[in-house]
């Protein structure tokens, strides 16, 4: 009993001894040894890809033939009197399809933060137009029974577009939702012409021709053939157009957001929304909003 009871003892004060003489350095490394899980992707560096999707514009067109009426019917009774300038009216009209280009840019990751710069080309090449037509007559104080007829159109066309915008996103491993803003400048065909036929006739002398007696000469003007027997069935002129197309440079501001997805640390697929918005041209407005998905290579 004695022996066994001195063999137990001898167990349990050595073992701890002799655990702590164990070298596990082979196991588990040198501490200086250890380097920490490295980022799955990196997201700085440059980048360069292209896109496509689909664009919609809305197109206001102000009172784009205002001006032009009046300045055709300066100092005529028809527009002293009559006012005719007021009587054609513009509509904003819609205009949608496909749009397409490529981007580029460059960015900057400070632990999760992205930051960058990015420019890009997008083309549309889509119009709306906005149509009137109106006639109108009265007896003016001259005593002529007094014309006018109206044809307006207006139409813009939206050829192509160039954002540069900053970038600001948040990595999550390899997604990178990110927003978008800066400035936009596109290329544009503005259209404006209104046809405009102006034609009267001496009521006071037609009437008096009608009672009989003696036949007084019916003063008229703006007809192509006149009746001095049937004034109201004469032939009035071909109207005049009046008016200009323009191509012009335009530009406003670009906003957006989207995702971005890195399948590898050098290939980089989106999904982007993007509005774009025009300052006022030659009387005219654009605005452009676009869905679009895009893939990149990285360097």
């Amino acid at each position: 009993m004695r022996i066994a009871t001195l063999a137990l003892l001898t167990t349990v004060l050595v073992s701890p001894a002799l655990a702590a003489d164990l070298d596990y350095g082979v196991l588990r490394g040198a501490d200086d040894d250890y380097v920490a899980t490295a980022p799955l992707i990196d997201w700085s560096g440059f980048y360069v890809g292209g896109h496509g999707g689909y664009s919609s514009a809305a197109l206001g067109f102000n009172n784009a033939f205002q001006p032009i009426v009046a300045n055709a019917l300066r100092n005529t009774v028809a527009e002293i009197e009559m006012g005719a300038s007021q009587y054609l009216a513009t509509r904003a009209t819609h205009s949608g399809g496909a749009s397409y280009g490529v981007f580029a840019g460059i960015n900057y990751q400070f632990e999760d933060v992205v930051a960058g710069l990015e420019a890009d080309y997008t083309y549309f090449g889509r119009s709306g137009s906005s149509f009137d037509r109106i006639a109108r007559f009265r007896i003016t104080n001259d005593g002529f029974l007094t014309t006018v007829a109206l044809n307006g159109q207006a139409s813009t066309e939206i050829e192509d577009f160039g954002t540069v915008r900053g970038r600001l996103g948040y990595a999550f491993g390899n997604l990178l939702p990110f927003f978008t803003g800066g400035l936009a400048v596109g290329r544009a065909t503005v259209s404006d012409t209104v046809s405009v036929q102006n034609y009267a006739y001496d009521n006071a002398a037609y009437t008096a021709n009608q009672t009989g007696g003696t036949t007084t000469y019916i003063k008229n003007y703006g007809y192509s053939s006149f009746s001095q027997t049937n004034p109201p069935g004469s032939i009035p002129a071909p109207g005049t157009l009046y008016g200009a197309t323009k191509k012009v440079t335009v530009v406003g501001l670009a906003v957006g957001g989207g995702i971005e997805y890195a399948i590898t640390s050098n290939f980089l697929l989106r999904g982007e929304y993007q509005y774009v918005l025009f300052n006022d041209f030659q009387g005219h407005k654009a605005e452009l909003n676009t869905v679009r998905g895009g893939a990149a290579i990285k360097f």
